[in-house]
């Protein structure tokens, strides 16, 4: 079977430190496949690989099934893999649809587009498209983002990951430090995301959050791949245990 995106081996060192140790990694098309580990497990390591932040030091990635180097996360997003990262990165001052387009301003047609006057009706219209075809409740698109709740904060940063993805977005903590109504939202739309044809892989310590909205499981142990649970054969000692390596799971 061909896999969207797929890690063999994946190894990195810091000095002598080992963080991963051949790791592997898949996700398929229109998925949710949850990413977790204790602290130390190599997460963030791995997902930075996988989105070009860093380069492995072994191992491959296959991206449907040909092998691929990312050298950076704007060569990753060539390849239409987007991170919503837990600071989100976004800019206070500007709107959500500003903020859909940093970096990636369009220009008007004809001679205003060569004297860089940017075509703001159209990124308007464009993020609307987005933001409302995946239900979000930001109905302001040019109200400053610092003006938004938590929620609709995060909410904004997803959008704006899958505007640009053409498969696949890593979603760091995407709830952290969100209320229950505000977690609720984000899990929905992670889910529509999903259901859009985009993978989604969720990094995340909530074991309650990963079973509901996931569709796979993966588990990482001392920079290891220890388990690949699907939905269905998941529960939280199952987790938990192959987190801490109190019970012995076959990858």
């Amino acid at each position: 079977m061909t896999h969207l995106l797929e890690a063999r081996g994946l190894v990195k060192n810091y000095g002598h430190v080992e963080v991963l140790r051949g790791t592997d990694f898949v996700v398929d098309a229109g998925q949710v496949v949850a990413l977790i580990g204790d602290n130390g497990a190599g997460k963030s390591t791995l997902v930075k690989i996988l989105s070009g932040v860093i380069q492995p030091d072994g191992g491959e990635i296959l991206l449907n099934g040909n092998p691929v180097v990312f050298k950076s996360p704007i060569h990753a997003r060539k390849f239409g893999i987007e991170t919503v990262y837990q600071d989100l990165a976004l800019a206070p001052d500007l709107g959500p649809a500003e903020n859909a387009y940093i970096g990636r301003e369009l220009l008007r047609p004809g001679f205003l587009g060569k004297l860089g006057v940017l075509d703001k009706a159209r990124m308007l219209r464009e993020a609307a498209e987005t933001f409302t075809s995946l239900g979000t409740d930001v109905k302001d698109l040019d109200a400053p983002v610092a003006a938004l709740s938590g929620g609709q904060r995060q909410s904004v940063a997803i959008c704006r990951a899958v505007m640009w993805a053409k498969g696949l977005v890593f979603m760091d903590e995407p709830t952290a430090a969100l209320g229950v109504r505000q977690t609720r939202r984000v899990l929905d739309l992670i889910r529509r995301v999903a259901d859009s044809g985009i993978a989604v892989v969720l990094i995340s310590h909530n074991m309650p959050e990963v079973m509901e909205v996931a569709d796979s499981i993966q588990v990482l142990r001392l920079g290891k791949t220890a388990a690949h649970f699907t939905a269905e054969d998941a529960d939280l000692d199952k987790l938990v245990g192959a987190m801490t390596g109190s019970i012995e799971v076959i990858a």
